[in-house]
C-alpha cells in the first residue's frame, strides 16, 4: 500500500518510524516548513523532517495546503491511504483525495478530549485513564469514524511528558494495527455518536496558550497539583513573586509538586521554606511542596540547587 504520512513533532516521529521499519511504501512525508527558533533565530527543521531526511524518504513542506501545485503534486504521488499524527487541519481537497481516505492518530479515547492538547488536558482534569484513537477524517474536527482505540492507564505522578511518551510508543503500534486492517479490509468505521451516551458530558481538548497556565493558590491542592503536571514540562504551569522590598515581579516556572497534609492551615499562597532543602506553598486546603522549577532567565533545577542561590526574603507568592 502506497501511503503519505502527515505530521510534524517527535510525537509523530515514533509512528513514522513505525511505517518505515514495517516496511510500508511511503511515498512522501509532508510537514510543517522550517522556521526559525532559539536565539539566533536560526531555521529549525521539525522532528519528522530530521528522521524523513535520514532515512531518505521524499519530503514536501507546504504554506498553504489549498495551493494548486501542491495539491497536483499531491494527487500524482498516486497514494492509497493518508495518514495524520499530530498536523495541522487538512482542508477536504486533501484529506478525500486518497482510494482508502485519510486517518489519523488522536491522543485520547474518542469523543472525549477532541482538541490540540488532549494530553495536557487529561492529566489536568485529573483522569486516571486515556487511550488512542484512529479514525477516518471528516469536515468537523476529531469527529470522523473510529477505526480501532486503546485505553493507557495514567499514573498519579504522570506528567504530560510522561503520558505523551506512553502514548507516542502505544500509538506508532496502533498506526500499524490500523494501516495491516485497512489493506486487508478488515475494520470497522464506528461513528463517535454512538459512543456518546445521553448522560456524558464531553471534554474538550483546546490548545493551551501561555497565559491559561498561570497557577491558582486559592484551589484545592490536588487540581493545582494535576494542573502544574498537566503542564509539565511544556507549556508549564507559572506563578508570580513579588520582591516587597524593591516592588517588581518576577515570573516562576513550576514543574513538579508533592501534596502535603499540613496540621495547621495558612492562607492561600502564603509559602514557608528553611533556606536549604524544602519550599512549601499554602493552597486552599493545604499545602504544595515544590520539587523542580525555573526562575525567569535561568535554567530548570531541583528545589535544593534553587534555594543554594535565592533568597525568599522580602519576597511573597502572588495568588
Amino acid at each position: 500500500m502506497r501511503v503519505i504520512f502527515m505530521g510534524t513533532p517527535e510525537f509523530a516521529v515514533a509512528s513514522l518510524r513505525a511505517l518505515y521499519e514495517n516496511n510500508c511504501e511511503i511515498v512522501a512525508v509532508i510537514t510543517s516548513p522550517d522556521k526559525p527558533a532559539g536565539r539566533g533565530q536560526k531555521l529549525s527543521m521539525s522532528a519528522v523532517k530530521v528522521f524523513a531526511q535520514q532515512k531518505n524518504l521524499n519530503i514536501l513542506q507546504p504554506t498553504n495546503l489549498k495551493d494548486e501545485t501542491f495539491l497536483a503534486t499531491l494527487k500524482q504521488l498516486d497514494a492509497d491511504l493518508q495518514i495524520i499524527v499530530a498536523f495541522r487541519m487538512l482542508p477536504h481537497a486533501v484529506w478525500s483525495m486518497h482510494k482508502y481516505g485519510t486517518f489519523n492518530l488522536h491522543g485520547s479515547l474518542l469523543p472525549q478530549y477532541r482538541g490540540a492538547a488532549p494530553i495536557n488536558w487529561a492529566i489536568i482534569n485529573g483522569e486516571t485513564t486515556t487511550g488512542l484513537t484512529t479514525f477516518f477524517l471528516e469536515e468537523k474536527i476529531d469527529t470522523g469514524n473510529i477505526i480501532f482505540q486503546e485505553e493507557i492507564p495514567i499514573d498519579f505522578e504522570d506528567t504530560a511528558d510522561s503520558l505523551h511518551d506512553k502514548l507516542m510508543n502505544a500509538g506508532a503500534e496502533l498506526v500499524i494495527k490500523t494501516v495491516n486492517a485497512i489493506q486487508s479490509a478488515n475494520y470497522q468505521r464506528l461513528p463517535q455518536q454512538h459512543l456518546i451516551a445521553d448522560y456524558m458530558t464531553l471534554k474538550n481538548a483546546p490548545k493551551i496558550f501561555k497565559e491559561h497556565c498561570k497557577i491558582s493558590w486559592q484551589q484545592n491542592s490536588l487540581p493545582i497539583y494535576n494542573f502544574i503536571r498537566g503542564m509539565s514540562s511544556e507549556p508549564a504551569a507559572w506563578t508570580e513573586i513579588k520582591d516587597i522590598k524593591n516592588n517588581t515581579v518576577t515570573s516562576l516556572k513550576i514543574f513538579e509538586t508533592e501534596i502535603v497534609l499540613v496540621s495547621e492551615p495558612k492562607p492561600a499562597a502564603t509559602f514557608e521554606t528553611d533556606a536549604k532543602n524544602y519550599l512549601r506553598i499554602y493552597t486552599n486546603d493545604g499545602a504544595l511542596d515544590i520539587k523542580n522549577l525555573q526562575l525567569a532567565g535561568k535554567k530548570r533545577m531541583n528545589v535544593k540547587d534553587f534555594l543554594r542561590g535565592h533568597s525568599f526574603e522580602n519576597k511573597t507568592f502572588l495568588i
